[in-house]
């Protein structure tokens, strides 16, 4: 098995510029540069998806960056009360199971 390369960021938007100006097909394209079509088509489609971000303002961007932030954080603080309620849940169900079966003793 064939040892796995890397490709610069430049290289991959040369390639995909050449794909999308439509003058050789995408199949040529691999074959020039022995890279399988399927990846061609994954880097086009990833370039296509991130385009419209190029023209974004860079302040909405750090605007977007921290609201994801904030909201990661809240989302573990979240996971972590969750963690605590269900350990105190079931802690009272234990504690629970064991009174009730020690008043059937009685």
């Amino acid at each position: 098995m064939g040892k796995k390369r890397k490709f610069s960021s430049e290289f991959k938007v040369r390639l995909v510029l050449e794909i999308l100006r439509e003058e050789r097909t995408l199949g040529e394209i691999a074959r020039e540069y022995e890279i399988n079509p399927n990846q061609l088509a994954k880097w086009r489609n990833e370039f296509l998806e991130r385009a419209p971000r190029v023209f974004d303002d860079p302040k909405a961007e750090k605007e977007r960056h921290k609201t994801e932030l904030a909201m990661a954080v809240e989302r573990d603080r979240l996971l972590k009360t969750i963690g605590q309620l269900t350990m105190e849940r079931d802690f009272l169900q234990a504690v629970q199971a064991k009174q009730s079966g020690s008043r059937r003793l009685l």
